[in-house]
């Protein structure tokens, strides 16, 4: 017969064994997932379009963004960050980007919504070349599973222009 300390020893490696067998399969079973999500970013309005005193450019919008998210979420989703982002090219720099909303959607059921929002984050530009400037609207996501990778999405919505002239 084998003594209590070999049971317990059997016990345990054949209980982490089948743990790490669960992640493993729990991993496998996202990438099997292949979401469709859906956004859409309406600008309502340019509240503002300054040249600051140091002369960089910022500009404040009211937006509204709508998104349908849920199909990012499986059994083991814990929760998916998401951001707005403006994107655009400079002489200095091919792709500028500026985080102007983000959030964090805990549950499937939070997962599709409608804001209305001014910009949370600042829309400065390092100089003065925001005027007339064509800007896409990305919307990023990032999920966290509880178990696995983390991987990381986005779609990019083009068409916005920003006005002439500062207001």
């Amino acid at each position: 017969m084998h003594s209590f300390g070999y049971r317990a020893n059997a016990l345990l490696t054949f209980a982490v064994t089948i743990l790490a067998l669960m992640c493993a399969m729990a991993s496998i079973c996202d990438n099997l997932n292949h979401p469709t999500p859906t956004s859409q970013v309406q600008v309502l309005n340019i509240n503002w379009f300054q040249k600051q005193p140091n002369g960089n450019d910022e500009v404040s919008m009211t937006m509204n963004i709508s998104a349908d998210l849920q199909s990012l979420f499986t059994w083991n989703t814990k929760q998916v960050f998401v951001f707005l982002a403006a994107e655009y090219g400079t002489p200095k720099n091919s792709l500028n980007q500026i985080s102007l909303w983000d959030g964090i959607i805990p549950t499937k059921e939070h997962a599709k919504f409608w804001i209305h929002t001014s910009n949370k984050y600042r829309f400065i530009d390092q100089g003065s070349n925001l005027r007339g400037k064509e800007f896409n609207l990305t919307l990023h996501w990032h999920v966290m599973p509880k178990t696995g990778k983390m991987f990381a999405d986005k779609i990019v919505m083009s068409g916005y222009r920003l006005p002439q002239e500062y207001r």
